[in-house]
C-alpha cells in the first residue's frame, strides 16, 4: 500500500490564493486542503494531518502569526510557510526567528515555493 501525500494545509482569506495554491502543491506531489481563516482551520480537525501550513499573514480575524504562537502555546510543532502581500523585512525576519520554513512576498514564483515545501519536509 501506498504512503499518502503528506498534507500540506492553506489558509488564506484570498479566494484567488485558496483556488490556484492547492493545484500548485498537487503538482509538487503533496496533498492540500485549503481554509478561508486560521479559526476554519483550527476547527476542522486537520491539525492533527496537516504536514506543513501554508499560511497568509494577514487575515481577518486571528492572523497568520498569531496562528503560529496558537499553535506554540499547544505545543504543535507543523513547518510554516507564510505568504504576504506586504514587504516588511522586520515583520519577515520575526517570522523566521519564531520558527517559519520561509516568509514569499505575493506573488511569489512556483521555484520559490517549491524550495520552501523542501525545506519544510526537510526539517521533519
Amino acid at each position: 500500500m501506498m504512503n499518502p501525500a503528506p498534507l500540506v494545509s492553506i489558509i488564506d482569506d484570498d479566494e484567488s490564493t485558496r483556488e490556484s495554491l492547492p493545484d500548485l502543491v498537487k503538482e509538487f506531489g503533496f496533498a492540500s486542503q485549503a481554509f478561508s481563516s486560521a479559526e476554519e482551520f483550527l476547527a476542522s480537525g486537520a491539525i492533527a494531518r496537516s504536514q506543513c501550513l501554508i499560511l497568509d499573514v494577514a487575515m481577518p480575524g486571528m492572523s497568520g502569526p498569531e496562528l503560529q504562537e496558537e499553535l506554540s502555546r499547544r505545543e504543535i510543532k507543523i513547518p510554516i510557510i507564510f505568504v504576504t502581500g506586504h514587504r516588511d523585512e522586520a515583520l519577515r525576519s520575526r517570522l523566521i526567528k519564531r520558527g517559519a520554513i520561509a516568509c514569499l512576498i505575493k506573488p511569489f514564483s512556483d521555484a520559490a515555493m517549491l524550495e520552501a515545501l523542501n525545506s519544510a519536509f526537510q526539517v521533519k
